[in-house]
Protein backbone atom coordinates (compact mmCIF):
# COMPACT_ATOMS: atom_id res chain seq x y z
CA UNK A 1 0.00 0.00 0.00
CA UNK A 2 1.87 3.19 -1.41
CA UNK A 3 -1.19 5.86 -2.01
CA UNK A 4 -0.39 7.71 1.30
CA UNK A 5 3.67 7.93 0.62
CA UNK A 6 2.71 8.95 -2.96
CA UNK A 7 0.11 11.88 -2.14
CA UNK A 8 2.29 13.38 0.92
CA UNK A 9 5.08 13.50 -0.50
CA UNK A 10 4.32 15.25 -3.39
CA UNK A 11 2.38 17.46 -0.95
CA UNK A 12 5.63 18.04 0.74
CA UNK A 13 7.91 18.53 -1.92
CA UNK A 14 5.39 21.53 -3.39
CA UNK A 15 5.37 23.01 -0.42
CA UNK A 16 8.48 22.66 1.26
CA UNK A 17 10.76 20.89 -1.56
CA UNK A 18 13.23 18.06 -1.18
CA UNK A 19 13.04 18.34 2.86
CA UNK A 20 9.14 18.53 2.69
CA UNK A 21 9.52 15.57 0.47
CA UNK A 22 11.12 13.71 2.94
CA UNK A 23 8.33 14.47 5.62
CA UNK A 24 5.54 13.60 3.21
CA UNK A 25 7.18 10.25 2.64
CA UNK A 26 7.69 9.81 6.63
CA UNK A 27 3.81 10.70 7.09
CA UNK A 28 2.63 8.92 4.31
CA UNK A 29 4.23 6.15 5.26
CA UNK A 30 2.61 6.12 8.99
CA UNK A 31 -0.94 6.48 7.22
CA UNK A 32 -0.02 3.58 4.85
CA UNK A 33 0.67 1.62 8.12
CA UNK A 34 -2.38 2.58 9.88
CA UNK A 35 -4.45 1.73 7.09
CA UNK A 36 -2.74 -1.72 6.91
CA UNK A 37 -3.51 -2.27 10.17
CA UNK A 38 -7.34 -1.81 10.31
CA UNK A 39 -8.18 -4.31 7.40
CA UNK A 40 -10.44 -6.65 9.29
CA UNK A 41 -9.51 -10.74 8.90
CA UNK A 42 -11.84 -13.31 7.52
CA UNK A 43 -13.50 -15.59 9.87
CA UNK A 44 -10.89 -18.15 8.13
CA UNK A 45 -7.61 -15.86 8.68
CA UNK A 46 -8.83 -15.50 12.63
CA UNK A 47 -9.20 -19.28 13.12
CA UNK A 48 -5.35 -19.55 11.49
CA UNK A 49 -4.15 -17.19 13.84
CA UNK A 50 -5.66 -18.66 16.50
CA UNK A 51 -4.79 -22.09 15.54
CA UNK A 52 -0.68 -21.28 15.03
CA UNK A 53 -0.27 -19.04 18.49
CA UNK A 54 -1.93 -22.18 20.24
CA UNK A 55 0.09 -24.48 19.04
CA UNK A 56 3.22 -22.61 18.65
CA UNK A 57 3.24 -21.28 22.25
CA UNK A 58 2.98 -25.05 23.68
CA UNK A 59 4.68 -26.87 21.72
CA UNK A 60 7.80 -23.68 22.75
CA UNK A 61 6.92 -24.58 26.00
CA UNK A 62 7.90 -27.67 26.66
CA UNK A 63 10.74 -26.95 24.01
CA UNK A 64 11.60 -24.72 26.87
CA UNK A 65 11.45 -26.63 29.84
CA UNK A 66 13.42 -29.25 28.07
CA UNK A 67 16.03 -26.66 27.45
CA UNK A 68 18.78 -27.52 30.64
CA UNK A 69 18.86 -31.29 29.33
CA UNK A 70 15.33 -32.50 31.37
CA UNK A 71 12.25 -31.67 32.55
CA UNK A 72 11.84 -31.33 35.96
CA UNK A 73 8.52 -32.30 38.26
CA UNK A 74 8.53 -28.22 39.05
CA UNK A 75 8.20 -27.55 35.58
CA UNK A 76 5.62 -29.63 34.44
CA UNK A 77 4.11 -28.40 37.81
CA UNK A 78 4.46 -24.83 36.80
CA UNK A 79 3.49 -25.84 33.38
CA UNK A 80 0.28 -26.93 34.25
CA UNK A 81 -0.48 -24.06 36.77
CA UNK A 82 0.13 -21.65 34.22
CA UNK A 83 -2.23 -23.40 31.70
CA UNK A 84 -5.00 -23.65 34.76
CA UNK A 85 -4.32 -19.83 35.03
CA UNK A 86 -5.02 -19.11 31.66
CA UNK A 87 -8.40 -20.97 32.01
CA UNK A 88 -8.08 -23.23 28.92
CA UNK A 89 -11.36 -25.36 28.25
CA UNK A 90 -10.63 -28.96 28.95
CA UNK A 91 -10.29 -29.82 25.13
CA UNK A 92 -8.17 -27.13 24.97
CA UNK A 93 -6.00 -27.99 28.26
CA UNK A 94 -6.02 -32.00 26.75
CA UNK A 95 -4.44 -30.16 23.71
CA UNK A 96 -1.82 -28.25 25.16
CA UNK A 97 -0.84 -31.11 27.43
CA UNK A 98 0.04 -33.32 24.06
CA UNK A 99 2.03 -30.06 21.99
CA UNK A 100 3.85 -29.05 25.31
CA UNK A 101 5.40 -33.04 25.30
CA UNK A 102 5.77 -32.43 21.16
CA UNK A 103 7.94 -29.62 21.86
CA UNK A 104 9.92 -31.55 24.33
CA UNK A 105 10.75 -33.90 22.17
CA UNK A 106 14.29 -34.09 20.64
CA UNK A 107 13.56 -34.05 17.11
CA UNK A 108 11.24 -30.95 17.46
CA UNK A 109 12.59 -28.04 15.60
CA UNK A 110 12.09 -24.37 16.84
CA UNK A 111 13.32 -22.94 13.71
CA UNK A 112 9.74 -24.32 11.56
CA UNK A 113 7.68 -23.99 14.68
CA UNK A 114 8.38 -19.93 14.45
CA UNK A 115 9.16 -20.10 10.87
CA UNK A 116 5.11 -21.54 10.20
CA UNK A 117 4.12 -18.52 12.97
CA UNK A 118 5.56 -15.42 11.69
CA UNK A 119 3.69 -16.95 8.10
CA UNK A 120 0.52 -16.16 9.86
CA UNK A 121 0.92 -14.29 12.72
CA UNK A 122 4.32 -12.20 11.57
CA UNK A 123 2.02 -9.14 10.88
CA UNK A 124 0.69 -9.14 14.37
CA UNK A 125 3.34 -7.21 16.70
CA UNK A 126 1.46 -7.48 19.75
CA UNK A 127 0.82 -11.13 19.27
CA UNK A 128 4.50 -11.33 18.84
CA UNK A 129 5.36 -9.55 21.76
CA UNK A 130 2.60 -11.52 23.68
CA UNK A 131 4.19 -15.03 22.67
CA UNK A 132 7.44 -14.05 23.84
CA UNK A 133 6.21 -12.48 27.22
CA UNK A 134 4.44 -15.80 27.67
CA UNK A 135 7.09 -18.14 27.04
CA UNK A 136 9.44 -15.51 29.79
CA UNK A 137 6.90 -15.79 32.76
CA UNK A 138 6.88 -19.78 32.02
CA UNK A 139 10.90 -19.20 32.41
CA UNK A 140 10.96 -17.03 35.35
CA UNK A 141 7.73 -18.77 37.34
CA UNK A 142 10.09 -20.93 39.23
CA UNK A 143 12.23 -17.63 40.65
CA UNK A 144 15.47 -18.33 38.25
CA UNK A 145 16.11 -17.71 34.65
CA UNK A 146 18.47 -20.47 34.03
CA UNK A 147 21.06 -19.92 30.82
CA UNK A 148 19.85 -22.72 28.53
CA UNK A 149 16.47 -21.10 29.05
CA UNK A 150 17.54 -17.27 28.20
CA UNK A 151 19.78 -18.34 25.84
CA UNK A 152 16.75 -20.39 24.01
CA UNK A 153 14.45 -17.46 24.58
CA UNK A 154 17.25 -15.17 23.20
CA UNK A 155 16.84 -16.97 20.00
CA UNK A 156 13.07 -16.84 19.83
CA UNK A 157 13.27 -13.54 20.19
CA UNK A 158 15.35 -12.90 17.38
CA UNK A 159 13.29 -15.04 14.84
CA UNK A 160 10.27 -12.92 15.87
CA UNK A 161 12.19 -9.92 15.06
CA UNK A 162 13.39 -8.39 18.09
CA UNK A 163 16.49 -6.93 18.52
CA UNK A 164 19.30 -8.42 21.63
CA UNK A 165 18.85 -4.52 23.19
CA UNK A 166 14.57 -4.93 23.41
CA UNK A 167 14.82 -8.63 24.23
CA UNK A 168 17.33 -7.49 27.41
CA UNK A 169 14.64 -4.79 28.20
CA UNK A 170 11.75 -7.43 27.97
CA UNK A 171 13.31 -9.32 30.47
CA UNK A 172 13.79 -6.87 33.11
CA UNK A 173 10.37 -5.38 32.84
CA UNK A 174 8.20 -9.19 33.19
CA UNK A 175 10.60 -9.83 36.09
CA UNK A 176 10.13 -6.74 37.56
CA UNK A 177 6.34 -7.07 36.50
CA UNK A 178 5.99 -10.46 37.96
CA UNK A 179 7.07 -9.12 42.00
CA UNK A 180 3.52 -7.12 41.36
CA UNK A 181 1.48 -10.19 41.10
CA UNK A 182 -0.02 -10.27 44.33
CA UNK A 183 -0.34 -6.98 45.03
CA UNK A 184 -3.19 -6.60 42.52
CA UNK A 185 -6.53 -6.65 44.09
CA UNK A 186 -9.92 -5.49 43.72
CA UNK A 187 -9.60 -2.15 44.67
CA UNK A 188 -6.13 -1.87 43.11
CA UNK A 189 -3.24 0.05 43.98
CA UNK A 190 -0.19 -1.35 46.10
CA UNK A 191 -1.30 -2.14 49.16
CA UNK A 192 2.31 -2.59 50.72
CA UNK A 193 4.65 0.52 52.45
CA UNK A 194 6.43 1.91 49.28
CA UNK A 195 9.94 1.30 49.08
CA UNK A 196 13.17 2.11 47.05
CA UNK A 197 13.46 -1.24 45.73
CA UNK A 198 9.54 -1.20 45.06
CA UNK A 199 9.60 2.00 43.01
CA UNK A 200 12.41 0.74 41.42
CA UNK A 201 10.88 -2.05 40.02
CA UNK A 202 7.94 -0.14 39.02
CA UNK A 203 9.87 2.04 37.07
CA UNK A 204 11.51 -0.69 35.14
CA UNK A 205 8.16 -2.76 34.71
CA UNK A 206 6.97 0.11 32.75
CA UNK A 207 10.24 0.09 30.94
CA UNK A 208 10.94 3.57 31.87
CA UNK A 209 13.75 6.06 34.26
CA UNK A 210 13.43 7.26 37.44
CA UNK A 211 14.38 10.11 35.63
CA UNK A 212 11.60 10.30 33.28
CA UNK A 213 9.06 13.11 32.47
CA UNK A 214 5.35 12.65 34.11
CA UNK A 215 4.34 12.73 30.43
CA UNK A 216 7.08 9.59 29.27
CA UNK A 217 5.94 7.42 31.77
CA UNK A 218 2.29 7.69 30.82
CA UNK A 219 3.06 7.53 27.07
CA UNK A 220 4.82 4.22 28.25
CA UNK A 221 2.31 3.08 30.63
CA UNK A 222 -0.71 3.36 28.05
CA UNK A 223 1.00 2.13 25.30
CA UNK A 224 1.86 -1.42 27.25
CA UNK A 225 -2.14 -1.28 28.56
CA UNK A 226 -2.89 -0.70 24.93
CA UNK A 227 -0.62 -3.50 23.55
CA UNK A 228 -1.75 -6.59 26.44
CA UNK A 229 -5.55 -4.64 26.07
CA UNK A 230 -7.25 -8.74 25.85
CA UNK A 231 -9.89 -6.99 23.22
CA UNK A 232 -7.39 -6.00 21.19
CA UNK A 233 -5.10 -9.52 21.25
CA UNK A 234 -8.45 -10.99 20.55
CA UNK A 235 -9.40 -9.36 17.48
CA UNK A 236 -5.70 -10.21 16.32
CA UNK A 237 -6.55 -13.99 16.49
CA UNK A 238 -5.56 -14.86 20.19
CA UNK A 239 -7.70 -18.09 21.17
CA UNK A 240 -9.98 -16.35 24.05
CA UNK A 241 -9.50 -18.61 26.71
CA UNK A 242 -5.23 -17.94 26.70
CA UNK A 243 -6.36 -13.96 27.32
CA UNK A 244 -5.92 -14.57 31.37
CA UNK A 245 -2.56 -13.95 31.50
CA UNK A 246 -2.69 -10.64 29.20
CA UNK A 247 -5.27 -9.32 31.69
CA UNK A 248 -3.16 -10.23 34.63
CA UNK A 249 -0.50 -8.63 33.09
CA UNK A 250 -2.70 -5.40 32.55
CA UNK A 251 -2.97 -5.48 36.31
CA UNK A 252 0.62 -5.91 37.48
CA UNK A 253 1.47 -3.06 34.67
CA UNK A 254 -1.49 -0.95 36.37
CA UNK A 255 -0.12 -1.70 40.04
CA UNK A 256 3.43 -0.17 39.40
CA UNK A 257 1.83 2.92 37.32
CA UNK A 258 -0.02 3.52 39.84
CA UNK A 259 2.71 3.17 42.70
CA UNK A 260 4.71 5.61 40.61
CA UNK A 261 2.70 8.29 40.36
CA UNK A 262 1.45 7.96 44.45
CA UNK A 263 5.35 8.64 44.50
CA UNK A 264 5.31 12.09 42.60
CA UNK A 265 2.77 13.49 44.15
Amino acid sequence: MFAGKIIAGLIGFSALGPLGLLIGLYVGHQFDKGLGGLRPMSAQQQEEVRDSYFRTVFSLFGNLAKADGRISAEEIALAEALMGKMGLSSAHRKEAIELFKRGAKGDFSVDDTLHAFMAICGRHNNLKRSLLNDLISLAIADGELHQAEQDLLRTIAGRLGFSAALFDQFIAMIKAQAQFKDSTGGGGGYKAQTSATQLSAAYTALGVEQSSSDSQIKRAYRKLISDNHPDKLIGQGMPEDMVKLATERTQEIQTAYDLIVTSRK
